[in-house]
């Protein structure tokens, strides 16, 4: 035991070495014991959901203001949580490495408190008659980790706009960020209108924006950097 003891301390122990993680686990992991968690409320009591999920009256009345930090992190079916952390796992790691764990959890945090915010003021004022299939009803609680996740795909359109990117469910087909990425949001934009289907289209929208906003930001201060990068995955 003794032995076991002190080969821990002198390899960090195990708390280092949890601390190590890359942000793109730490979120994952957060957002599957978020999701978890908050399922188990919904089964006692649904009228838990306002207490997690961004709802844009609520949020415009001064409400349950922490939403646009904890919808974030929330999932409530399972298919709904499996594909974002693919996407996240996917987009995050990489984009993790060239931007730096501490600048990269900033920024993931911050464009998807945008694309909340954005989300509930455009469904708050504009979210009525045809406009809800398309920006949101006022009423709708949002969850989720697109809006972040776009904003990731948004930065690599500025900053690496000819990597391919393929999409989860259609192997062995791939495009240019710069095509894929926009085609993507007008693809889902389209269902949401024509299937009536409750899709965050404004969330993932600003988490666009935040993220070219950002690339931008980067491929003007790290102009070399970014030149090299572009070399790199052309």
């Amino acid at each position: 035991m003794s032995s076991t003891v002190y080969r821990l301390k002198n390899e960090g122990g195990f708390w280092k070495r949890l601390g190590e993680k890359s942000a793109v686990w730490w979120i994952v992991a957060i957002c599957v014991v978020f999701s978890i968690i908050e399922v188990v409320l919904l089964i006692i009591n649904p009228e838990f959901v306002k207490y997690f999920a961004l709802n844009a009256d609520n949020f415009l009345a001064g409400k349950y203001l922490w939403t646009i930090l904890t919808h974030m992190f929330s999932h409530v079916t399972f298919f709904h949580l499996l594909v974002n952390m693919i996407a996240l796992f996917s987009l995050g790691n990489l984009c993790e490495r060239i931007i730096g764990r501490k600048r990269f959890t900033w920024f993931y945090l911050i464009s998807g408190v945008f694309a909340g915010l954005l989300s509930a003021v455009m469904a708050g004022y504009f979210g009525f008659g045809v406009w809800e299939n398309i920006i949101g009803s006022p009423s709708a609680f949002m969850i989720g980790a697109s809006g972040a996740i776009f904003a990731i795909a948004g930065l690599y359109v500025v900053l690496l706009p000819k990597m391919r990117f393929g999409i989860i469910f259609i192997p062995f087909f791939s495009l240019p960020g710069y095509i894929m990425i926009p085609a993507v949001l007008v693809l889902v934009w389209v269902v949401s209108f024509f299937g009536d289907i409750g899709i965050g289209n404004m969330a993932h929208f600003g988490g666009f924006l935040a993220g070219m906003a950002y690339g931008l930001y980067l491929r003007v201060k790290f102009k070399k950097k970014v030149k090299m990068l572009q070399n790199y995955f052309r």
